[in-house]
This record gives C-alpha cells, sequence and structure tokens, in this order.
C-alpha cells in the first residue's frame, strides 16, 4: 500500500483507451501523443504506417512468441515503463493481445476459470500502468451490435469483464470514428458506449484534439 500526505499526491501519467474500426486511425493516431522518445508494442503489425517516424520505436510480435505471448509480452511492457528513456508507451492492439493470451491459458474445461484468468491477467496489467506514472496509449478494435440498438451500440472488442477491469484506471476511453472525412472521438458515457473522460469535460472531439491538455499545460 502506499501513502500519500494530503495536498502531496505525486503527478501521475494519463491513460488512454482508443477503439473503433480498422482503418479509422488509431495506431497513426500515436504519432500525435506527446513525447520526445515513444515505445509503440504492436500485437497486429499495423506498423506501416509509423514508418519514417524518428520520435516511435517499435516492437513487433513474432510468431515464436505466440506460445510464451503472457511472458514476451509482460517483460516488453515492463522494459518500457521502467525506460527512462521513453516518455510515452504505446500498446498496439489489445484485441490481438487478449486473443492470444486467452490462448495461451485456455486449458481448463470450464471456460469460467479461462476468463477469469485472463480478467486477473488485465487487471494486473493495467495497475501496473497505471502505477508506472509513464503517459500510456492503447488501441483496440471495435464491435458493432448493429444499427436495432439506439444506445450501447459501439463497444471495444474484448471480453467485457476484461475490459473493465482493464481500463478501470484509465482516464480516457473514446470510439474513434469517421464522418464526412473527418476523424472523431466520441467521449460521451451517456450514449452507452464504451466511453469516458476524467480529464476534461469534452464529450465529442475531433481526433486531432485529443491531446490538447498537454499543450494547454505548456
Amino acid at each position: 500500500m502506499r501513502f500519500y500526505e494530503a495536498g502531496k499526491i505525486p503527478p501521475q501519467g494519463r491513460l488512454y483507451f482508443i477503439y473503433g474500426d480498422g482503418g479509422t486511425g488509431k495506431t497513426t493516431l500515436f504519432k500525435s501523443f506527446p513525447g520526445k522518445k515513444k515505445l509503440l508494442i504492436s500485437f497486429d503489425l499495423s506498423i506501416s504506417v509509423l514508418s519514417g517516424d524518428e520520435s516511435v520505436d517499435i516492437v513487433s510480435i513474432e510468431p515464436q512468441d505466440l506460445p510464451i505471448i503472457q511472458d514476451q509480452s509482460l517483460k516488453c511492457i515492463y522494459f518500457a515503463l521502467q525506460n527512462q528513456k521513453y516518455d510515452a508507451v504505446g500498446i498496439d492492439n489489445v484485441t490481438a493481445l487478449q486473443n492470444y493470451v486467452l490462448q495461451t491459458i485456455n486449458k481448463s474445461k470450464d471456460n469460467r476459470n479461462n476468463y477469469q484468468e485472463l480478467q486477473h491477467w488485465f487487471r494486473e496489467l493495467g495497475t501496473n500502468l497505471k502505477l508506472s506514472n509513464k503517459n500510456i496509449y492503447v488501441t483496440a478494435h471495435q464491435v458493432d451490435k448493429g444499427p436495432e440498438f439506439m444506445e450501447g451500440r459501439f463497444a471495444a472488442d474484448m471480453n467485457e469483464k476484461t475490459f473493465n477491469a482493464f481500463t478501470s484506471m484509465f482516464d480516457v476511453v473514446g470510439r474513434i470514428y469517421i464522418k464526412d472525412s473527418e476523424r472523431l472521438i466520441d467521449l460521451d458515457p451517456e450514449k452507452g458506449n464504451h466511453a469516458k473522460n476524467r480529464l476534461d469535460d469534452r464529450k465529442l472531439i475531433k481526433a486531432n484534439e485529443l491531446f490538447t491538455e498537454f499543450t494547454e499545460e505548456k
């Protein structure tokens, strides 16, 4: 347990979770994430959009990593969190990471046990991301339940309890989408989609405005 005297809570890193369809610019958005030197850990190989960006180092998954994905991913993520070289860390596509991890723990005949272990694994990961005091950017694919759902149509493509366990400590959860050729991010939980914004009162923003509070502070 950590004790903080009144008025002496240290500055904490900010955690962003952005989900959406493929091609909406989730990975590209990491280019504008504040930091002179950043590390992106990719679990879906969609790294070509960052080609030529000298501010971003990249670690990409390989086939030999899959049987030991839990250990490999944690080693890589914790290395990044502890490395003072990096101002920010990105984890690209936790939908893929979730599926890989679930495959490695799919040992029990009772699926409930498998999902409980998955939830515990992601809760521990989310806790460590928060305690690192690093600025963190995470992406995931989305699930579209269809137009018959007036509210709560869109969600991150993750097991619901795993998503809740992982993102409970995140400051921002938003859905990125394209409308009239403009990229937007929905941060409004009242629409019923996965969304929240603990940093300010904005509910719907342009994608390139997501990190404006960093600039305003400077």
